[in-house]
């Protein structure tokens, strides 16, 4: 395929970033950068100072670190029994965690508030075995156990698939040097996945702090993110300078997370899919 053929394929993903990425972002700017008379100021820019704004920023940071903490502690272990269980066909098992992202979104975010709604499964079959009922809808857990569930996948793929490709050899030279299954586990196996554990670190920080729909669903509209006023702006509001100044100011956060835990993970090259 010669060069001149690669440049007009690529005409069709150039036109698609340009109009809806492109365009889009310096839409935002320009609304972020005025007021509604088109004069230059930095207040939307600002109004992330606000105690309110800042509160709900500082609310999406915590509980999208919250959720990544969970999501590593769970996949992790879940990579090791994996490994250890030496399947012959590792795609069967990627198939397996990929298939639940199938199912639409809202259904899943619908099914979570099913079962920790306070009529719901869980708190029915602690009625019939007459223990305590829990009370977690419309608080910061529902929203934490939402994502978690939701964004799993993005974490435990990528931890997978590195921990997956460190070679058997260098575990077992490891443990004919003396090296026990700590020693292992935190000289041979973390240092060598960490790059998987980064970018997966990435793919679930980062939309977990822009979340806005679980927060309305499992959060019943009482616990505001950052993402939920800005919607509230764009949508109820209707201020699109204020809804484009904090967007902007979201944006700038993302993008330090990505810079920050996106580094180890270009070095994951060792993907088994």
């Amino acid at each position: 395929m010669n060069k001149n053929r690669v440049q007009v394929l690529s005409i069709p993903y150039i036109l698609w970033v340009i109009g809806f990425t492109v365009i889009p972002l310096i839409f935002v700017v320009a609304k972020a950068a005025t007021n509604a008379e088109g004069d230059f100021t930095f207040e939307y820019l600002l109004a992330i100072f606000d105690p309110v704004h800042r509160k709900a920023l500082l609310l999406s940071v915590c509980l999208a670190f919250i959720s990544s903490v969970i999501c590593v502690l769970i996949s992790y272990p879940a990579a090791l029994i994996l490994k250890s269980a030496k399947f012959k066909d590792t795609k069967i098992i990627m198939f397996i965690m990929i298939l639940p992202m199938w199912m639409n979104f809202i259904l899943r975010i619908l099914a979570i508030q099913l079962l920790i709604s306070k009529n719901g499964v869980i708190n029915h079959l602690l009625s019939v075995l007459h223990l305590g009922q829990i009370d977690i809808i419309n608080t910061p857990i529902a929203i934490v156990i939402g994502m978690v569930y939701d964004y799993l996948p993005y974490m435990l793929l990528p931890v997978l698939n590195c921990v997956l490709a460190i070679p058997d050899d260098i575990i077992e030279a490891g443990k004919d040097l003396g090296a026990g299954k700590f020693h292992v586990l935190t000289k041979i196996l973390i240092p060598l996945s960490l790059s998987g554990i980064g970018s997966g670190i990435t793919m679930v920080f980062v939309p977990s702090m822009t979340e806005f729909v679980i927060a309305n669903i499992l959060g019943g509209g009482k616990i505001q993110l950052l993402g939920n006023i800005i919607e509230q702006e764009f949508s109820v509001s209707m201020n699109w300078n204020l809804g484009s100044g904090l967007s902007l100011t979201l944006m700038i956060f993302v993008l330090i997370t990505t810079l920050l835990f996106g580094r180890n993970s270009a070095n994951n090259r060792n993907f088994v899919l």
